[in-house]
């Protein structure tokens, strides 16, 4: 009897565990997040990659070994007056790179301005002294020559800007804060920007570049993958990074054998100033064209008074300004609009040579009339 009692005891108890699960599962389930853990391994890269990264890298330390001794380090000494202590030498450096096998070296005009004396310091520490053959402000370029180069020693190839292309690679050599032979890379950033020094003189189609440049580096190659030069560092945005400046090949190409046999560069001249027309300006004066160049004077003797071009006749006052009006309104020149002062003077600058004949398009009195002009070196 004792023992049926604790059989049905026990039944109970299994039958109450049977139920208890049984109402656990018929409820809703709650969803928990699994953790797991990804393992993040680099991809090796294929061999193809590989292969032209160090075709890349092998292009640009074969350049530097080729065009780095051909690049200079230039050290220019001025003399300061100081208040206490009278004239004393101040040293600036730059850098150049060698123009051809006769010694003639390319740096900045603003490199070796007002030096007293000029030395040369080549990649094997030879260090010489160097005399200055011609020099153009206005572009910023000058020429050195040294007595004989080393034997490692050759002209740097210059290139051009008829196929140059904003996204091209450049290469800069110089010597920043004086660490010889420093190499940056980047890109051609822009082309065809005027850049305008302190003194109003503009040099034409600089190139823009984000390669690294920096004091020192003035008058150093900018070059292309193959080595050619395509300008010559001369300038930085000082309110920016990254935004450097060239003159361009072409100019140097253009001034460069000048300088070499006459010591200047002959800047073409009209012999003239006038007023760029715009739309405000033509409404004001009452100018039959909102674009051109109102001639305002003329110098004495000049190239424009010998071709018959009419300055201003009388002055008048608008605002707080004073203009010279009545003279001649020059819209084109050689067929080609002209559409302000400084268009006409790039063309002036870039496209023409001392001793050339160019027409002028003009208004007079409401007709059109030309004008041949033969242009003079500038004063």
């Amino acid at each position: 009897m004792r023992y049926s009692i604790l059989l049905l005891i026990l039944a109970v108890s299994l039958l109450g565990c049977s139920q208890s699960d049984t109402t656990n599962l018929s409820e809703t389930p709650i969803a928990t997040a699994t953790p797991f853990v990804i393992v993040a391994t680099p991809t090796p890269l294929c061999n193809e990659l590989l292969v032209s990264l160090d075709v890349e890298e092998q292009l640009v330390a074969n350049l530097y070994e080729r065009v780095g001794p051909s690049v200079v380090h230039i050290i220019s000494r001025v003399i300061m007056m100081d208040f206490f202590f009278g004239p004393t030498p101040n040293e600036g450096t730059g850098s150049g790179f060698v123009y051809d096998d006769e010694g003639h070296i390319v740096t900045n005009y603003h490199v070796i301005q007002g030096a007293e004396s000029i030395e040369v310091k080549f990649s094997d520490e030879l260090q010489v002294p160097a005399q200055v053959v011609g020099t153009d402000p206005t572009n910023d370029l000058a020429v050195l020559k040294v007595d004989s180069l080393p034997s490692n020693v050759v002209p740097l190839l210059l290139g051009s800007l008829t196929d140059l292309r904003v996204g091209q690679r450049t290469i800069a050599i110089g010597n920043p804060f004086g660490l010889d032979r420093t190499l940056t890379t980047g890109v051609v950033s822009a082309l065809g920007r005027p850049l305008r020094a302190e003194d109003g003189s503009i040099v034409y189609d600089v190139i823009q570049t984000d390669a690294a440049i920096n004091p020192g580096n003035s008058g150093g190659p900018l070059l292309n993958s193959r080595g050619q030069v395509i300008g010559v560092n001369t300038a930085i945005r000082q309110d920016a990074q990254g935004i450097g400046f060239a003159v361009p090949v072409d100019t140097l190409k253009r001034v460069v054998p000048a300088l070499i046999e006459n010591g200047y560069y002959p800047h073409p001249w009209t012999g003239l100033l006038g007023y760029s027309i715009t739309s405000d300006l033509a409404q004001r004066l009452q100018l039959p064209v909102d674009r051109g160049i109102l001639v305002a004077r003329l110098f004495r003797d000049g190239p424009a008074v010998a071709a018959g071009i009419r300055g201003a006749t009388q002055e008048v006052i608008l605002g707080n300004r004073r203009y010279l009006i009545g003279g001649d309104i020059i819209t084109e020149i050689d067929d080609e609009p002209v559409m302000d002062w400084e268009s006409l003077s790039k063309y002036i600058e870039l496209k023409t040579t001392v001793g050339q004949a160019i027409t002028f398009t003009l208004l007079r009195d409401g007709k059109e009339i030309t004008a041949e002009l033969t242009l003079a070196s500038q004063p």
